[in-house]
């Protein structure tokens, strides 16, 4: 099997080379070398979020360092999520509409307003407020968010993909509309998104609009998402995949969307490049825990309460986390994940900060 290459982690810790000495904690040097002082090719350098999490000394140490924000109890994250939600619903009902060539329309609107979540556009929207700006200013690149990920599961269901016939408890879009329109569905969802956000935001610096296209575009190409989706076809059924594997096509499958949305909020909202790149490794955390629930979730619940089909990486011998390395150390990871992505907001207005702290807690408990 090919060798892939070392990505960037969510971990606040790994852009110390990997010559550093054993003697020494990782901690211990950012104490006489801040990380303003590593070199960009020093901080790209990239290792396993697994190996690095399980050095449990560091991760203690790293408690020490960085206080994960208090919550106000009167925060009502249930209305919270309701009215997002909402919001976001109305905005792509509004952005998509019915009109010729009627099939293709249809098509994208069956699948795009399927129902589901909307993690990613939400955590657009509260990145943009946690820095200084508002839902009305995001709400493009929000719906442009959750265009591209209708995308990505219109074209992952197909049959030369992962052969799905239910999605959100609904036939999939090619069941309903044919192969040949699913697969134009989800290319005229990924060609609007660009043109949403270029079109339709107000209030943005033209600067800052190019750097959120370039995000989005960067985080779903031959790099990105397409990345992790072509080394998951390619991994499927082979006996030598290692963490190291498994987590690059985590990573590129499915964190770097969440990233992206995180990110694109941050920017429009004003964000500084400190805060930015803050909120990078909250959501690059957050990204992969995404992704190690949804392993988790495929080998505990039920096709009715996962709304797809429940036990398809096993049957289809998919590389998983709770395959690689057992359900508990799976959901152990899953909490290193959730507690070090939570670190990442110190610093913040703990008041504006509450919605990500509670959407990291939302993803890390999801049932379905």
């Amino acid at each position: 099997m090919t060798s892939l290459p070392i990505f960037q982690t969510c971990s606040m810790f790994n852009h110390v080379v990997k010559s550093t000495p054993s003697t020494y904690s990782t901690l211990t040097l950012l104490k006489y070398k801040p990380l303003s002082l590593f070199s960009s090719e020093q901080i790209n350098r990239r290792i396993p979020i697994f190996a690095a999490l399980a050095k449990e000394e560091i991760i203690e140490e790293a408690k020490d360092v960085k206080e994960i924000p208090q919550i106000d109890f009167t925060f009502n994250f249930d209305s919270y999520l309701l009215q997002k939600a909402n919001s976001v619903n109305q905005a792509l009902d509004m952005a998509v509409t019915l009109k010729e060539p009627l099939q293709i329309h249809e098509s994208m609107r069956y699948s795009l307003l399927a129902g589901g979540k909307r993690v990613r556009p939400i955590l657009c929207i509260a990145a943009c407020e946690l820095v200084g700006g508002n839902e009305s200013l995001a709400m493009p690149a929000a719906c442009a968010t959750e265009m591209i990920h209708t995308m990505s599961l219109i074209h992952d269901d197909l049959p030369c993909m992962d052969n799905d016939d239910f999605r959100r408890g609904k036939l999939t879009n090619h069941k309903v509309f044919g192969e040949h329109v699913a697969v134009l569905a989800g290319d005229a969802l990924l060609a609007f998104a660009f043109e949403h956000i270029a079109n339709s935001t107000v209030g943005v610096s033209p600067l800052r609009i190019v750097q959120v296209v370039s995000e989005l575009a960067k985080a779903i190409g031959s790099e990105g998402l397409v990345a992790g989706q072509v080394v998951d076809i390619d991994s499927t059924g082979a006996s030598d995949v290692g963490l190291e594997h498994l987590e690059y096509i985590h990573i590129h499958k499915t964190a770097v969307l969440l990233e992206s949305a995180v990110v694109m909020g941050a920017i429009i909202g004003g964000g500084s490049v400190e805060e930015v790149e803050k909120l990078r490794k909250f959501a690059r955390c957050i990204g992969l825990l995404f992704q190690v629930v949804d392993d988790i979730l495929d080998v505990t619940m039920s096709s009715e309460e996962l709304g797809k089909t429940a036990g398809k990486d096993l049957l289809t011998d998919k590389t998983t986390y709770p395959k690689l390395i057992g359900l508990e150390k799976a959901r152990e990871f899953a909490e290193k994940l959730n507690r070090e992505a939570k670190e990442q907001l110190s610093g913040f207005d703990s008041e504006k900060a509450a919605p990500l702290v509670h959407l990291a807690n939302y993803i890390a408990s999801r049932q379905n």
